[in-house]
């Protein structure tokens, strides 16, 4: 088992904090949230670790030391969404984790023993322009839409397995080298391959994660930890 974490983005909308620095090595409650996402694979076993970057690579060298990662460099990272870094990696896919670089983790809901393809999800109220799921009463899912609401949305963090790793891989050649993919992402992907591959959601709690993707999401994890019973 292995874990892939997207890290490629510019971050604009949490600027000016990545004016100088890449959004998932800003600081939350004191932890790059790279770091924290790191330390909870490691806790689970998960030690095999490859980080796509992009914007200002140079920055996530030092985790080469300090958490023996292996780094992979997208030098399209300001031309494509992420379904190309997700092409980069695609040989990587089957058996991993592939979590988004920008997801702090109040609590570490990595599993070591799935025996299906999983989107971890928590409901979210009132929620904007979020990807949210449609699933059967088996929990697989059948659909995968963005739109506005209060339902079960997508956390960021997924797991990949063999079988369904190389449907994806797959997928995701034939849009990088048949389609206009400009605008697309690699849920995207996955959403078309709902059908060959067998994927579930994992439920967790509203607060077991935070997406950072502005400064007040930042102030609102950091609100939200000062009430955290560790």
């Amino acid at each position: 088992m292995r874990a892939i974490i997207m890290a490629a983005g510019m971050g604009t909308r949490l600027r000016p904090l990545t004016d100088n620095c890449p959004k998932s090595l800003v600081k939350v409650a004191g932890q790059p949230i790279m770091e924290r996402q790191i330390e909870f694979l490691r806790e689970k076993g998960i030690e095999d670790i490859i980080i796509v970057t992009g914007y200002m690579a140079d920055k996530f060298q030092y985790l080469k030391e300090k958490y023996g990662v292996n780094l992979i460099y997208n030098d399209k990272y300001n031309v494509y969404n992420n379904i190309y870094t997700m092409y980069l990696v695609r040989d990587y896919l089957k058996n991993s984790y592939v979590t988004e670089a920008d997801v702090y983790m109040t609590k570490n809901f990595f599993k070591n023993d799935l025996e299906y393809s999983t989107y971890f999800s928590g409901i979210k109220e009132d929620f904007k322009s979020e990807w949210k799921f449609h699933f059967d009463k088996k929990e697989r899912i059948n659909d995968i839409e963005v739109g506005d609401g209060t339902d079960y949305i997508m956390c960021g963090i997924s797991y990949w397995t063999e079988k369904d790793g190389k449907i994806i891989k797959k997928a995701l050649e034939d849009a990088v080298q048949n389609e206009n993919f400009n605008k697309l992402y690699w849920d995207d992907v996955v959403n078309k391959c709902l059908k060959e591959a067998e994927v579930y959601i994992t439920k967790i709690d509203s607060n077991d994660w935070f997406e950072i993707d502005s400064v007040k999401d930042l102030l609102k994890a950091e609100e939200y930890l000062k009430t955290f019973q560790w």
